[in-house]
């Protein structure tokens, strides 16, 4: 069960669709997403504070300026579409569970892991810079102009 009201979280969601991210809401749509080649970003996407004023703004931000993208940009909603969240920090191996948050996994391996605890107390410049320097590092594909 969702712990907000649909119409209240659609703004928050369609942040990162607009951004090309596509929102992944059962476990078997996470599955699917992980289970292909590539490097992949996961957001985890959140109603608090911290993900409205510094997580998203940084993701669009880091996308805008990244020398490379990731192959595929996923996202799920925390406390919206739980079993899909759940399954997704499955993913993240060894990685307290954490919202908002940003992975960046390789061939269905985690090699990045952006925690609350590194969004919630710094602004969204430097989370961008800090996503992008991953994205560059882990090599997607190049970002087209």
């Amino acid at each position: 069960m969702a712990m907000y009201p649909e119409i209240m979280v659609i703004p928050m969601r369609e942040e990162l669709t607009r951004l090309g991210i596509e929102e992944l809401r059962t476990p078997e749509e996470v599955d699917r997403a992980m289970s292909q080649s590539g490097t992949t970003m996961v957001v985890v996407n959140s109603i608090c504070g911290c993900a409205a004023g510094r997580m998203r703004p940084a993701v669009r931000l880091a996308l805008q300026n990244a020398t490379t993208r990731p192959d595929k940009s996923f996202s799920v909603f925390a406390g919206q579409d739980k079993e899909a969240t759940d399954r997704a920090r499955s993913y993240f191996t060894d990685q307290m569970p954490s919202s908002p948050s940003i992975a960046i996994l390789r061939d269905g391996k985690l090699v990045y892991m952006m925690p609350r605890r590194d969004i919630e107390s710094r602004e969204a410049p430097a989370i961008a810079a800090d996503l992008k320097a991953a994205l560059d590092e882990f090599r997607g594909k190049p970002a087209t102009v």
